[in-house]
């Protein structure tokens, strides 16, 4: 089968058309730029809520802890003064992170293994740090 020249112009000027109007599709025209900023936007805001909400959730953490660390004071307090042994005791206690100092002046060394006994039985207490001294003889 012959193709006639006139065939053969025709079918390269539809290829060529072809092609320059595919070369004209990828150019990005103000749409294409725009759809690409609001997809760039989309992007840095996720990403900022994300640090946002990473960063509250650690605030929320801390928070917690220290309301944490807040009761698990209140309790030790309250049990010393209420024990019969410890009360007159000049006992400061402090928590952070779970972590119980005891400091101040009691009366025996049974003071301090009482107050030390305490604290460890109260709940959520991870390690207790011992700095009371008994008080010396005049």
């Amino acid at each position: 089968m012959k193709i006639n020249a006139s065939y053969k112009s025709i079918l390269a000027v539809v290829v060529m058309a072809s092609v320059l109007g595919l070369t004209a599709c990828k150019q990005d025209g103000p749409a294409e730029k725009a759809g690409q900023k609001v997809d760039q936007a989309v992007e840095q805001t996720s990403k900022k809520v994300d640090q946002a909400t990473d960063q509250a959730g650690n605030k929320i953490e801390k928070a917690v802890e220290s309301m944490d660390d807040a009761a698990i004071t209140a309790r030790v307090k309250a049990e010393i003064l209420a024990d019969p042994v410890l009360k007159s005791s000049q006992v400061t206690v402090t928590t952070k992170g779970g972590v119980v100092r005891l400091s101040g002046i009691v009366d025996s060394n049974q003071s301090i293994d009482r107050a030390l006994e305490i604290t460890r039985g109260i709940k959520n207490v991870q390690a207790t740090e011992n700095n009371l001294v008994v008080k010396s003889a005049k």
